[in-house]
């Protein structure tokens, strides 16, 4: 499965993740056909939709990430021509813990079901503009099962 695994160098999700704080920073691990890995930075566009409607939105960019649609759908465009599997999805929590919160748990599995199947998600904890703690989570026996991942 293309979530079941990390690639050893994580450098570049850091340094994207390290480079959005004080917001939260958001992207993709792409599995390539040759085993490989390419890191794929998205935009946190969570502020625009916050401005737009509050009351739907009533958080900001540095407590929540959101990728707009039209964004995501050119990364699954991007990645069916490269011959290319979304494996994980990451993002950052700015001064706080690498863990899935409830929200962020709903938005992977909604009603208890993967949105994403066989997809990981990597939570880093950005402090001070420095990824201090990493965590990995895969799904597994109907709940989310993690592990530290060193940095």
């Amino acid at each position: 499965m293309p979530g079941d695994e990390l690639p050893g160098e994580l450098s570049d999700v850091l340094r994207h993740l390290e480079a959005c704080y004080p917001l939260e920073g958001c992207g993709v691990l792409l599995r390539t056909e040759a085993g490989g890995w390419r890191v794929r930075p998205l935009f946190n566009a969570y502020d625009r939709y916050h401005a737009a409607d509050p009351g739907r939105f009533p958080r900001s960019a540095r407590t929540a990430f959101l990728v707009e649609p039209q964004e995501w759908l050119a990364v699954n465009r991007e990645a069916d021509a490269r011959n290319e599997q979304v494996a994980c999805l990451f993002h950052s929590h700015v001064e706080g813990v690498a863990r899935l919160s409830a929200e962020d748990r709903h938005a992977a599995a909604p009603g208890g079901t993967p949105l994403f199947p066989g997809v990981s998600y990597l939570v880093v904890n950005v402090a001070q503009g420095r990824a201090a703690e990493a965590r990995w989570y895969r799904w597994g026996g109907g709940e989310f099962q993690d592990q530290p991942v060193p940095l």
